[in-house]
């Protein structure tokens, strides 16, 4: 099954919540901006179902970004009613950003359970940073995205827009049916994606529904909803003149 790297110098990204009346208007504007994601489907060719478990440590480091584990996320994601699944690592460096996934079939899950690593399998190295951190399945986070990106002269821009986000905690590595409970109620994310600077076209859609920046972990936000989350991590998403990375 195919295994992916790409590491990105200057990759960044910008988190907005949005108002579930001003969601219309973005989505036309994006629409008429950008082009559909080439593996969307719909009426406008840009949407998909998303559903992720993620892992975390007994005592939650990653949650409450202890030492090393706030600077990456281990992850299974799936695209609809797919057969097959995403095994991912996201981790953020300074000024670099770096990405690993591998994909396989569903039924591979079961091989998470394991203590034993094969390394003829080509998900080995997830399973094998899940056993070096202590990492554990925590938690299933669900959402519907609609995805658009554009060719400019300051690189790639690519937009997403998350409603009708849901979690679950879990304690195996399968996918369940039952998305969970609904949070973000009324709002949806909108992530804005691009190399270095802001490009123009962002920089126009920002001013033109005047967008203020705001931390929004759907991991962490998903994690409150679960109950699973503690201290600091239940407080609501707050407004911030800072760029904020998931």
């Amino acid at each position: 099954m195919a295994d992916t790297r790409e590491t990105r110098a200057a990759a960044c990204e910008i988190k907005f919540v949005i108002d579930d009346r001003l969601a219309p208007r973005v989505k036309e504007w994006a629409r008429t901006h950008l082009q559909p994601d080439p593996h969307g489907c719909g009426t406008f060719r840009d949407e998909y179902r998303i559903s992720t478990l993620y892992f975390d440590t007994r005592g939650f480091d990653v949650l409450h970004r202890n030492d090393s584990f706030g600077r990456a996320k281990y992850r299974v994601r799936r695209y609809g009613d797919s057969n097959s699944v995403f095994f991912e690592r996201k981790l953020r460096k300074p000024g670099l950003l770096i990405k690993r996934r591998t994909r396989d079939e569903i039924e591979t899950l079961d091989r998470l359970d394991d203590r034993l690593i094969d390394p003829d399998w080509a998900a080995h190295w997830f399973q094998r940073r899940l056993l070096v951190r202590n990492l554990q399945p925590v938690c299933q986070i669900s959402y519907q995205r609609i995805a658009r990106a554009e060719h400019t002269s300051e690189g790639l821009a690519r937009l997403t827009l998350d409603s009708g986000l849901r979690a679950i905690p879990i304690d195996a590595a399968r996918f369940d049916a039952d998305p969970g409970e609904e949070f973000l109620e009324g709002r949806l994310v909108l992530e804005l994606k691009y190399h270095a600077r802001v490009p123009a076209l962002f920089r126009r859609l920002i001013e033109e529904f005047a967008l203020e920046p705001a931390t929004a972990s759907k991991y962490r936000l998903g994690m409150a909803t679960t109950g699973y989350a503690g201290g600091r991590t239940h407080r609501q998403v707050h407004r911030s003149g800072d760029v904020a990375y998931a």
